[in-house]
């Protein structure tokens, strides 16, 4: 992808932030100023009086499939916005395809066995993630400790300022600003599970990992995620081909919707992203 399609989106990114907040409020996605959605502007749904919200704002918009494009949600300011997200989404698609592609390679599969997993209602979502100057960066975090549901997560993050955090044998590792215009790729829930469970799709072989994002006391932050799910009614399990009398399956089959409602729990509810043991046979 190059590093010009890269810049615009984040500067549109920026320029779409720093609208003012009446402006920003017509993407809400609170309908009637309280019922909350999943697509639009605004932070987490507020579910409990002692919830640990994350220090940000978000634009959270639906990409694929385009018949489903809510476009009351994408904002016409920047005037370059809706034309930067249909363009980076198509590239970014291509990239998912080469991923899923390498990582089928890898497990010695046929070459779209994991492509072949998105079918034409499998579901992509754009999250745009503002970070502001947060006063006491010691108590706040960006984004609670998590690991992503959807199967793929393409990452393009802020060129001078990290917060990204990952977990490794109990240690959180800072990720550097992505000077050089890099994308990262996250493996989802889908795909596998947590970074401590085997996973279900893969059955094991790939692991996710656990992160987090911090605040900045003097600095903004922005990223833009695009997540890859597959269709809400497909059930997930393990690939048949990866499955072997020395390894059988671990999890039972569920339905991506089923899976999505565990996960929701597990995070808003605070006990983290651990939800295979619900899933074991």
């Amino acid at each position: 992808m190059e590093a010009s399609m890269m810049d615009s989106v984040m500067t549109a990114s920026r320029e779409f932030f720093h609208l003012p907040l009446e402006e920003k409020k017509k993407c809400s996605n609170l309908i009637d100023g309280k019922h909350f959605q999943v697509e639009g502007y605004g932070n987490d749904q507020v579910r409990t009086q002692d919830q640990r919200l994350d220090w940000s704002d978000r634009l959270h918009l639906r990409v694929e499939p385009e018949g489903g494009r809510n476009l009351a949600h994408w904002p016409t300011h920047p005037k370059s916005f809706r034309d930067n997200l249909h363009e980076y989404a198509l590239k970014c698609k291509r990239i998912k395809s080469d991923i899923l592609r390498a990582m089928a390679k890898i497990l010695k599969l046929d070459e779209d066995c994991l492509v072949n997993q998105f079918n034409s209602n499998a579901p992509t979502f754009a999250r745009f993630n503002h970070f502001p100057p947060c006063p006491r960066p010691d108590l706040v975090l960006g984004i609670k400790p998590h690991a992503d549901f959807p199967a793929l997560t393409v990452l393009l993050m802020d060129k001078d300022v990290a917060g990204l955090q990952y977990l490794r044998d109990g240690t959180w590792y800072n990720v550097p600003a992505a000077c050089d215009h890099t994308l990262l790729i996250n493996i989802g829930l889908t795909m596998e599970v947590t970074i401590s469970e085997p996973p279900i799709m893969t059955n094991g072989i790939f692991r996710g990992p656990m992160h987090r994002v911090v605040t900045n006391a003097d600095k903004e932050r922005i990223s833009v995620a695009m997540f890859y799910g597959v269709d809400p009614e497909q059930e997930i399990g393990p690939i048949a081909h990866l499955l072997s009398e020395e390894q059988s399956a671990q999890y039972r089959k569920m339905k991506a919707k089923d899976l999505l409602v565990l996960h929701h729990e597990h995070y808003a509810g605070g006990r983290g992203p651990r939800i295979a043991d619900a899933l074991k046979i």
